[in-house]
């Protein structure tokens, strides 16, 4: 009995450790995520959380220059949590990756404030030079699942970038990016009422384009067949 009362009690300590550490994740998963009912399961079971929690440890780590044991860290997360994250990316506060599986964020990666993953995002490099070389992402922008955006561009503030986008040039604020490769629209009213999570259905320029092409198409079509029913009729 006194064993399961110290587990107990190291659990909810590092519980509240967390909670309070982590304050602006945790409230990110109560905000974005409506699966999300309460605080122990959260902890418990949210990977998204707990890589970040080993990120910000293997983090302040790396920022002193120990050796090895920072990559080792982010190892065991990656093991854990399916999740890859390089102990040198810089990362704000209320990161939220949901689901996370696939998830991977390079070493010279910046994350800014209220960032919001899905599974499969990855923010890689394009090839082996050294110095900044991975994507910089501004602060509540949403990155939809299987989305990449590659190399040393620059994703703007309150921008969506839709799933399975390949995002490869810079991205100015309050846009969204949709396709392959990643074209981008930009959101009249200059800004995201919050966070808006919706990252499938997204405004498409050219595919509206071309629905609007077909529809003509369709209306001369429909008007040279009645034209030739009539001549045929006189």
């Amino acid at each position: 009995m006194m064993a399961v009362f110290w587990i107990l009690a190291l659990l909810i300590a590092v519980g509240t450790v967390i909670r309070v550490a982590f304050d602006a994740e945790v409230t990110a998963c109560f905000e974005r995520d409506p699966a999300a009912r309460n605080l122990v399961e959260v902890l418990l079971t949210y990977s998204g959380l707990h890589v970040v929690v080993f990120y910000r440890l293997a983090h302040a780590l790396d920022r002193v220059k120990i050796p090895v044991v920072p990559r080792l860290l982010m190892t065991i997360a990656r093991w854990m949590t399916g999740i890859e994250i390089h102990p040198s990316a810089r990362i704000g506060r209320g990161l939220f990756i949901d689901h996370g599986i696939g998830v991977v964020i390079g070493e010279t990666t910046v994350i800014g404030r209220n960032v919001t993953l899905f599974q499969g995002v990855t923010l890689g490099g394009t090839g082996k030079e050294k110095g900044k070389r991975h994507p910089t992402i501004g602060n509540n922008v949403v990155i939809g699942a299987g989305a990449k955006v590659l190399g040393n561009i620059t994703i703007g503030n309150d921008s969506m970038i839709g799933a399975n986008a390949v995002v490869i040039r810079d991205v100015p604020d309050h846009s969204t990016v949709v396709g392959v490769p990643g074209r981008i629209t930009r959101i009249k009213d200059r800004h995201f009422p919050g966070i808006k999570l919706d990252h499938t259905h997204l405004p498409d320029p050219l595919t509206e384009r071309l629905e609007a092409l077909q529809h003509e198409i369709d209306a001369v079509e429909k008007h040279l067949k009645e034209h030739r029913k009539s001549q045929s009729g006189s």
